[in-house]
């Protein structure tokens, strides 16, 4: 029979375990951490986790090794990442699709709340909102009076069920009473391809998706998404200058890890994705696409989670949206 440990043993037994926890976060890592993509390789989001694993690399004297895990829209890596051990070797590439379909999909396999440690955002991005050239629009009013005449049948096309571009679409169509049916792609390449073809009339586009048919003038471009003009598009008026206040939405790029990661491991993390962020390669990509690199500490990270998924869970109801 054991003997019940003393006041005094209990104390050093505390002091040991969290001596042993700053000092694992001190010599972390000790080998190579895994890095999910819940995405296929090659798209925007790919590369973006492979610039941030090359500097972590660099950083960190152990291998980043990007872990492409597809599907589900994301829920088949967002739940291997948050069933992996909660020692920091296992991360998991995050967006806002992680939201948006935690927000859609009752049965996504994962809770933002409960089934991750949030470690740090990456950047933001704004949407660009366009349509096909051969629609006869060039303002957000124009496409809403157009959508509400009752010989147009306008659409919208998305990424899929749950994306950002689907529930950004939903929103706008709360906030403006605009009439467009909802098209769902599997992924914004098949999206983009019907909507340059003019199968469907409207995108709620991310601007990395959409900036090769920005430059060469294959769409029109009717407002951005940011609360102020992007200087990449100096010329292209926000939603709120468009009449449509609080339209503010933007696309965004982050790491989580699994619940009851240590948190000096967290902090060590969070302080060196925020340094890879703010330095190239990552910076100067995000800058390219429109997006801007930020810096949030864990609990920030937290309370942005939350507040979107609010946001989402809100747009979802009111649509009363339902996916199977």
């Amino acid at each position: 029979m054991k003997t019940p440990l003393s006041i005094s043993q209990w104390i050093l037994s505390g002091l040991f375990a969290a001596f042993s926890i700053t000092t694992n976060a001190a010599n972390f890592p000790q080998k190579p951490i895994t890095l999910i993509v819940p995405f296929a390789p090659g798209g925007g989001t790919d590369s973006i986790a492979r610039d941030l694993s090359k500097t972590l690399t660099e950083r960190l004297g152990q291998a980043v090794i990007v872990d492409n895990r597809g599907g589900g829209g994301g829920s088949i890596g967002a739940a291997m990442g948050s069933k992996a051990e909660p020692d920091g070797y296992t991360l998991l590439f995050v967006t806002s699709t992680f939201v948006t379909h935690a927000a859609t999909d009752p049965n996504a396999g994962y809770n933002i709340e409960k089934d991750f440690s949030p470690v740090a955002m990456i950047g933001r991005g704004p949407l660009l909102v366009v349509t096909n050239k051969s629609l006869p629009v060039k303002t957000l009013p124009e496409l809403i009076h157009l959508s509400t005449q009752v010989q147009e049948n306008l659409n919208y096309c998305s990424a899929g069920l749950g994306s950002i571009n689907h529930l950004s679409g939903e929103l706008f169509k709360q906030k403006t009473g605009a009439q467009l049916t909802h098209i769902p792609y599997k992924g914004s390449g098949p999206a983009t391809i019907d909507l340059l073809a003019g199968r469907v009339q409207v995108f709620f586009a991310t601007i990395p998706t959409i900036l090769p048919y920005v430059e060469t003038d294959r769409v029109n471009v009717l407002a951005i998404t940011s609360e102020k003009r992007s200087p990449l598009f100096p010329n292209i008026p926000t939603a709120s200058e468009s009449g449509i206040p609080g339209f503010n939405i933007s696309t965004w790029w982050g790491v989580v890890a699994p619940p009851g990661t240590p948190p000096a491991i967290v902090k060590k993390l969070n302080e060196e994705i925020n340094y890879a962020a703010n330095k190239d390669p990552l910076k100067a990509r995000l800058a390219k696409e429109g997006a801007q690199s930020y810096k949030l500490s864990p609990a920030e990270f937290q309370k942005a989670l939350n507040s979107e998924l609010k946001l989402w869970q809100g747009v979802v109801k009111s649509a009363n949206l339902k996916i199977e």
